[in-house]
This record gives structure tokens, C-alpha cells and sequence, in this order.
């Protein structure tokens, strides 16, 4: 991977690294709060050498002091020096446990002895600290002392007594917030990186890449509303969804340049990707474009067309591949354009071997001599072989497949199902794409500005007066005792919106 495929992983994942950088705070605090506070204080001790004064003398007891003071700061935590302090103070404490609170050290190339004692209480930490260092005092003294007699000619003093410390030595809160803030982002990045190396359904195009290097057709956004109001027609004119398929319309003629594919036939791997849907808006931006478009429905099995266009089917593909009637009676108008549909007619208890025989051949070479381009919304690829059955009839296939719902493995599953009958795969269409983030495929380029003013035009003058002010504005003409236009299944599919 490159880093633009970190940065995507990121951006996908943005709400794990998020959360786990909040945890590592909050625990970062919790930390703080919970913790006992601690208290440390810290006292200095001057190592100097007893001499008569001269340069040389002074320069052999330097050399001298040095090397003995990395004994005096081990000596420091050792019973000789810790059971003398705790008994001058009266402690309930053993040696080995005060050890544990006491630190010493020395600065290379020095003769001063830092001893730091840390407590719950800052005065007892205080009086710790002292008395520390003025027991490592005496018993330096006593250690150095000659034993023929006299005076030790080693000297410890103090130079910073020990105070009481005003605020605790530990928890440190911005510390333990940096290391929170740090350890959380660090599990939430690695989480991402899990996360996406087991997650392989496909979420964008770089998914589908992973798979397939078949065109893109185009992408369609998830929008709320199109569970309601499914069709391109419904929405509004500049809206994504209609600009996506009117993409998608002028990207399959491209992917059809030679003309050969007159019927098209849309699927998908899995039921729920909206490949019914996408067959249906296909169909009715074709027709806008102008031209003679036939819809049918071939999904035997759970056919949805005529539900989404508020057509009848009763009688439909069934009846005229069994013979009962001819499929001119059976092909239902739809809409102000060239828009004729076959419903899927009664469900048979036979549906490959229906639509894989002679007739279906025949039925859809007699639709290309009427219509300039047929559409067929088959039935997913994996549950059933209708669709690549059907597919060998055909001059096209399209897979539609749903984002964040297919995996990986299942859209490999129908690439190769329709490679092994020979389809011809002219792209694949990406549903229910993010409208924002790394996999979004739309472009903010067409503003609603126009159709926001249309809409509160229209909620002022209602929409047959509004198109009845454009007639006059354009013509002179006031146009508003004709009765306008109606879609044949207007009055369906209000009822059903």
C-alpha cells in the first residue's frame, strides 16, 4: 500500500481513531484522578576532602572525591543510612521499604549527591529527605574514619536542605494526558489497519479495482429520500442522483460505441444492491435522451418494475414466452417519452429454462427491430443462474453493485460467472455510494440553487401555475384552462409515494 491508500483507511476509519484517541484521553485523566498524589523532596550533599590546602593537594583530593562518591550515592539506600533515619523519626517503616522511596544520584565529573524521598505527605517527605542525608553524613564519617584513630578525612555537608514541596511529583497531568492522547491515537490507527485488512466488502472504487478492471459506468449516492421516491423522474432535476444517472447513460452509449449491444442486461451479485431500480432510470434517461427504449422486467423470481412504475403484471414476459398473447398487446407505455415496459407477468415455477429458451431469444430479437435499445432487469448473479443464462441472449451485461454491502470475494464470484458463458461485460455501475469521504464518486459541481427557487415558486404559485407563468413569459400566452399532460402512471405512483 501507498500512502494515499494510509490516508484512505484513515478518512473510512476516521470515527475509530477518533474514539480511541478520546479513550486514551479519558483514561489519560482517570489516571490523574485516581491516583494517589505523591510528594517528592530533594536535598544536596557536598563531598570535600580534609588537606592542608596546597594546589596539589587539592587537585589529588578532587580526583579522589569523585571517584568515592558513586560509593556514598549506593551507600545512600542501605540499611547503615535508611535504619538510622527511620529510627530518628519514629517510623513504622522497615529499610527495604524505605528504600523504595528513596533515590540518590550524582552528576558525572562532580562531588555533589542529590537525595530525592518521595511520600504521600510533602512534610514527611521533607523530614524523610533530611534525615537521609544527614544520616549518610554520619555514616560516611564513620565509614572513612582511620581505624588507628582520628578524623575521617572525608567531609559531607549540606548545601540545599530539604523543604516541604508545594505541589505533587506525581501524577503528572500533562504527562499522563500526552501518553492517553498518544497510546490512543496509536491503538485507533492500528484498529483502522485491522479493521480494514479483515473488512473486504467493496466500498469504493478502489475496491472494485482490487477485483475488476471493467469500466466504471458511474456512481450513484445513497439518498434517503430514494427509498420513497425511486425513480429519476422524482427527483429533482440537478439533483446527484439525476445527474449520476444521466452519466451513466452517456458513459454506456461510450461503452457501446459500435452499436452492437441493442439489448442491455442489468444484474448484480446479490438481491438488495438496486439493480432494479438502476434498470429503471437507465431506462427512463434513455428515453429523455430521445430515444425508443423497452423496459422488461426478466426477474422471475422477485420481480419489482412494475411496483416502482405503478404498472400492472398480470400479464407480462410469462404470457408472451408461453405463447398466450403477442408481445406488442403486452408492452405497457410509460411516461411522456419512449418509454414502453414488459412486466414480468405471472411467476413461473420454471424460470431458467423459460428465460434461457428459444422464445426468450426470439422475443428479444423481435423488441431490437422495434426499439432502438432494450433494457432487462434480470436476477442476481449468485443465488440463481437466470442471469447468466439470460446473459448468452443479450449484446451486454451491467453488474450493479452495492456499496458496503457486497464483499469482495462474491463480486469475483459473478465477474467469473459471466466470463465463463462468454458475457459481455460492458462496466459495472457502483450503488449506494457516501455522498462525502474517500469512496464518494459525486462532484459538487451543479448547484440546487435553480431548483430551490422552483421549489418555493411552486409552494407559492403551485406547480401548474408556475408552469403556466413560464408560457406566459415565454409566449404572451396564458395557458391556464388547458388541462396539461399527464404521465400514464402519474396517479400510481403518487398513490404509492
Amino acid at each position: 500500500m501507498d500512502l494515499r491508500d494510509y490516508i484512505r483507511i484513515l478518512q473510512r476509519n476516521w470515527m475509530v481513531v477518533l474514539c480511541a484517541t478520546l479513550i486514551g484521553l479519558l483514561a489519560g485523566g482517570l489516571t490523574t484522578v485516581l491516583v494517589k498524589p505523591t510528594y517528592t523532596s530533594e536535598t544536596q550533599l557536598f563531598v570535600a576532602i580534609q588537606n592542608s590546602g596546597t594546589v596539589q593537594e587539592l587537585q589529588q583530593g578532587n580526583t579522589f572525591s569523585q571517584a568515592r562518591v558513586q560509593s556514598y550515592v549506593k551507600t545512600a539506600t542501605t540499611p547503615v543510612v535508611l535504619q538510622p533515619a527511620i529510627d530518628s523519626l519514629g517510623l513504622s517503616l522497615s529499610s527495604l521499604e524505605l528504600s523504595e522511596r528513596v533515590s540518590a544520584s550524582a552528576d558525572l565529573n562532580t562531588v555533589l549527591i542529590s537525595i530525592a524521598v518521595s511520600d504521600a505527605s510533602p512534610v514527611q517527605a521533607a523530614a524523610l529527605a533530611q534525615a537521609v542525608g544527614d544520616s549518610l553524613i554520619r555514616a560516611v564519617e564513620k565509614l572513612e574514619s582511620p581505624k588507628s584513630g582520628g578524623t575521617s578525612p572525608v567531609s559531607l555537608s549540606v548545601i540545599t536542605p530539604a523543604s516541604v514541596p508545594s505541589s505533587p511529583s506525581a501524577p503528572n497531568t500533562k504527562l499522563n494526558i500526552l501518553f492517553g492522547f498518544l497510546i490512543g491515537a496509536a491503538g485507533g490507527v492500528g484498529l483502522a489497519l485491522v479493521r480494514t485488512t479483515l473488512d473486504n466488502r467493496v466500498r469504493g472504487e478502489a475496491d472494485l479495482r482490487l477485483v475488476t478492471d471493467s469500466p466504471l459506468l458511474g456512481g450513484i449516492a445513497f439518498d434517503n429520500d430514494a427509498t420513497k421516491k425511486p425513480l429519476l423522474t422524482q427527483a429533482p432535476h440537478q439533483s446527484p442522483r439525476a445527474e449520476a444517472f444521466r452519466q451513466i447513460r452517456t458513459n454506456l452509449q461510450f461503452a457501446n460505441v459500435s452499436g452492437t449491444a441493442r439489448t442491455v442486461l442489468v444484474t448484480s451479485s446479490l438481491p438488495g444492491e438496486g439493480k432494479s431500480t438502476t434498470a429503471a432510470n437507465i431506462a427512463i434517461a434513455l428515453a429523455e435522451a430521445g430515444q425508443a427504449v423497452c423496459l422488461v422486467d426478466a426477474d422471475l423470481r422477485r420481480p419489482m418494475i412494475n411496483e416502482y412504475l405503478g404498472l400492472d403484471r398480470n400479464a407480462g414476459l410469462t404470457t408472451a414466452l408461453v405463447g398466450a398473447a403477442p408481445v406488442n398487446d403486452l408492452l405497457q407505455p410509460w411516461g411522456d417519452d419512449h418509454l414502453y415496459v414488459l412486466s414480468s407477468g405471472q411467476i413461473p415455477p420454471n424460470p431458467s429454462e423459460l428465460l434461457g429458451s428459444e422464445a426468450m431469444k426470439d422475443l428479444i430479437l423481435e423488441l431490437e427491430q422495434q426499439f432502438d435499445i432494450v433494457i432487462i432487469d434480470a436476477p442476481p448473479l449468485l443465488p440463481v443462474t437466470d442471469a447468466a443464462v439470460l446473459s448468452q441472449h443479450v449484446g451486454g451485461v451491467v453488474v450493479v453493485v452495492g456499496s458496503h454491502k457486497i464483499k469482495r470475494q462474491d463480486l469475483e464470484k459473478s465477474i467469473r460467472a459471466l466470463d465463463m458463458v462468454e458475457a459481455n461485460l460492458l462496466g459495472v455501475i457502483l450503488n449506494r455510494l457516501p455522498s462525502k469521504g474517500p469512496d464518494a464518486y459525486t462532484y459538487s459541481y451543479y448547484t440546487n440553487k435553480e431548483d430551490n427557487a422552483e421549489s418555493r415558486n411552486a409552494k407559492r404559485y403551485g406547480k401548474a401555475g408556475l408552469r403556466n407563468k413560464a408560457r406566459i413569459r415565454n409566449t404572451g400566452r396564458d395557458d391556464s384552462d388547458e388541462r396539461p399532460a399527464a404521465l400514464f402512471p402519474a396517479s400510481q405512483v403518487d398513490q404509492k409515494s
